[in-house]
Formats: C-alpha cells, structure tokens, sequence
C-alpha cells in the first residue's frame, strides 16, 4: 500500500463550528494569562519579545519530512510542554525555567487562537483547528 493512501481528506479530524471558535477563544485566554502572569511575575518585555516567536522555528523540522516536522512542531506547541517545563521550575527552583513556560504557553495560545492548530503529518496546512492558507 503506498504512503499516499494513507492520507486522509485535509478536513477529516478537524473541530468545525462552534466548537473550533470556542477552542480560538479559550486559547485566547490562556495565552492573555500566561502573558499577564509573566509580567506580573517581573518578567522582563525584551526576553519575552525575543522569545515568543522562538517555538516558530520548529517548523525547521520539515524541511526533513513531514511525519518528524508534525512531531517537533506539536512537542512545541503542546500546552504539556509549557506545563512541563513549569513543573521543572518549580522542582528545581529556576525561575528562568517559569518564565519559559509562560511564554511557550503564550506562543502556543497565540498561534491556536489565529487559527494555528496541532500538526498532522499530511501536510503543515492540515491542523486540528482545519487547514490553513490559502484554499484551492
């Protein structure tokens, strides 16, 4: 069976309706808290300009394929990696490491809530959020 039998339609496993703009919404709010928390937690504006649109760099995954370029991009983008690295914080202490995962959380509400979603292995364009760019 070849690879491209696999493929699903790009719509299939995306959320619609109003489910897809409550997701927008609530990733709206987590990355305004995740940025209010970072400020009121003394964080300082350059870091966190520098490196809010760092996890975008992921995406330099598939220039190698996209199975490796979903997989690195959503290890990023995942809330669970900002709450991990939160937790690592607070375990050992670093608050660098809180800082971080504020703004990871913030980048990753941000890019959700513009439409951005998880990756599937497709195609970069096909998201648990529906496809992005432009339609053919």
């Amino acid at each position: 069976m070849n690879q491209a039998a696999n493929i699903i339609s790009p719509s299939a496993g995306s959320v619609t309706g109003g489910v897809r703009e409550v997701l927008r919404l609530e990733a709206f709010a987590i990355m305004a808290a995740a940025t209010t928390a970072y400020f009121a937690s003394g964080g300082n504006p350059w870091f966190y300009a520098i490196l809010f649109f760092a996890p975008d760099l992921s995406f330099a995954a598939y220039a190698l394929n996209a199975r490796l370029g979903a997989i690195v991009y959503n290890m990023v983008h995942s809330y669970i990696s900002a709450i991990l690295l939160a937790g690592a914080s607070w375990l050992l202490g670093i608050d660098l490491l809180w800082q971080i995962a504020l703004i990871l959380a913030a980048h990753a509400g941000f890019d959700r809530s513009l439409g951005y979603g998880l990756k599937y292995a497709s195609a970069f364009t096909h998201t648990h959020l529906g496809v992005i760019g432009k339609r053919t």
